[in-house]
């Protein structure tokens, strides 16, 4: 008996197998670039690469997993795969349509947020330099925004210059929303960068039917509080309160106190505070040494100008230079202007009471941090949707759009392996459990004891989605020959699974036998 090859197939049985729970290879089609589309999708969720590693790897010559053999693709290179790019980008708005009948209907709140990731090299007219969240200084970028369910799901992706702000981005989704989506109701949700003032007079308010949840900035809050609209003595017995000001007629506004952070500013303050009044003790000590002592207006003005762009708390100090002196003090009545904001943030929705109690409102708007999740697996962990390279707008287009057809099958994945994840498990009873809808997050009983113990319920080891992912792998479809006397046979055996791949495979409904 010899083995003739052995291909790495659990984890491609289970990104495909869920791929196929989900008809999403029925809602792509059967076309030669749809199956090529759809090889795509499992290889980013199991090993993203480049589109030529990625061509190389479902080669039939040169296969790194089981999945040319099941999807029977013969040879697969370069150009093939970005002409079914270019297909899958001419389907987007369709595949985009049918998920969001899937996941929406009249009257849905929808999370909407912004995020931007660097670019490789400068020809792509999208790139552009723009406000850099990934701390690439010098680096083109792409805006990308993510428009998902109020579970998180994700519905539709859209990619923008690099140097659009984020609340230009956002007329776009509302339009997509009602008129491609047919939704007449609808609850937008996005943060305080993203519905400002001018979005919601220029876009939203004028729409019937179009609900709002977001934030206000600190100078919004900050005017609360002098005319007496936000008041300390709100959160005696409670950390959320509904308040009302002329400036948000019709609006409800629902300030929230959260103590552990306003404990981390109060900290964080001080801290800088200390920091800064160390070093600007050294400068006024240069002021008065007999030696070489420090003087001159201007120089001071330097020293004392490096160490307050450094750590940024210069107005709650009171700086006093002159020629040959330098005196500072800490100015308690900003510092305690600032400390009355601590931890204090403002809600502002049009839902109507009727429609969403208080905590509820509170609890959606928090959910965008799903969004952020979303992104944190594009990006980085799971899907690696950077570095990119692409030269085109409508390759780089189609290259994001991918990325999120690849999210879509993670996000469901993730929720029914949860049992078997560090994710958690039970979340109704977390979000039971926690009955203050400002306090921190928690995770539910199941979940704790999970971290804990590294270990199930059922004892079995715990394992992030990665490390799942590798263990499927070892799962391997093996090609044997064996010989005999009236001369050889092929087939085929798949590894026996383990305890933990066995129920990570029943948890997602799969076989191993496609």
């Amino acid at each position: 008996m010899e083995v003739l090859r052995t291909l790495p197939h659990g984890h491609v049985v289970a990104a495909l197998g869920t791929i196929r729970n989900l008809s999403l290879d029925a809602l792509l089609g059967n076309s030669k670039e749809a199956v090529l589309v759809l090889a795509m999708i499992v290889s980013r969720i199991i090993a993203p690469a480049s589109k030529l590693a990625t061509a190389r790897g479902l080669s039939l010559e040169s296969a790194t997993t089981s999945l040319p053999h099941l999807l029977e693709l013969g040879d697969v290179d370069e150009d093939a795969l970005y002409g079914a790019l270019d297909w899958l980008l001419s389907q987007q708005k369709r595949i985009e349509d049918a998920l969001a009948s899937r996941h929406l209907q009249d009257g849905s709140l929808v999370l909407y947020d912004v995020t931007s990731t660097y670019f490789e090299g400068t020809t792509c007219p999208l790139a552009h330099i723009g406000y850099n969240r990934d701390q690439k200084k010098g680096k083109r970028q792409i805006v990308i925004g993510l428009l998902c369910s109020a579970e998180g799901c994700p519905i539709c992706v859209e990619v923008f210059d690099g140097n659009v702000a984020d609340p230009q981005t956002l007329k776009s989704q509302i339009l997509k929303v009602r008129e491609r989506f047919g939704l007449e109701r609808v609850i937008f949700v996005g943060d305080r960068g993203m519905i400002t003032e001018a979005r919601l007079r220029e876009d939203i308010m004028s729409r019937e039917g179009l609900d709002w949840i977001t934030a206000l900035r600190a100078p919004s809050i900050k005017k609360l509080v002098q005319d007496k609209a936000i008041q300390v003595t709100l959160f005696d017995t409670v950390n959320m309160a509904e308040v009302s000001h002329p400036d948000y007629p019709g609006q409800r506004l629902i300030v929230c106190r959260n103590p552990l952070l306003a404990r981390q500013r109060a900290h964080k303050r001080l801290a800088l505070l200390e920091a800064t009044e160390t070093q600007l003790e050294r400068v006024r000590q240069a002021t008065l040494r007999d030696k070489r002592r420090l003087k001159g207006k201007d120089k001071i003005a330097l020293r004392v100008g490096k160490i307050i762009d450094k750590y940024k708390v210069a107005k709650h100090f009171k700086i006093h230079i002159d020629d040959d002196s330098f005196h500072f003090e800490r100015d308690a009545d900003s510092i305690a202007q600032e400390a009355a904001l601590d931890g204090l943030y403002v809600i502002r929705t049009s839902v109507p009471k009727a429609a969403m109690e208080a905590d509820q409102v509170v609890r959606a708007y928090k959910d965008l941090s799903q969004v952020e999740q979303a992104f944190r697996s594009l990006k980085t962990i799971d899907l690696q949707i950077r570095p990119i390279f692409h030269r085109l707008s409508d390759r780089v287009r189609a290259h994001v759009f991918l990325c999120f057809l690849a999210y879509y099958v993670v996000w469901h994945m993730r929720r029914l392996l949860a049992p078997v994840l560090f994710d958690d498990d039970d979340p109704a009873a977390a979000e039971e459990a926690r009955k203050d809808p400002v306090a921190p997050a928690l995770r539910s009983a199941s979940a704790e004891r999970k971290a804990q113990s590294k270990r199930t319920a059922e004892g079995l080891p715990v394992h992030s989605f990665q490390t799942l992912m590798e263990h499927l792998g070892t799962l391997c479809l093996n090609t044997i020959r064996v010989t005999h006397t009236k001369g050889t046979d092929e087939f085929t055996r798949v590894t026996s699974p383990t305890k933990v791949q066995q129920k990570a495979l029943e948890l997602l409904g799969v076989s191993l036998l496609m």
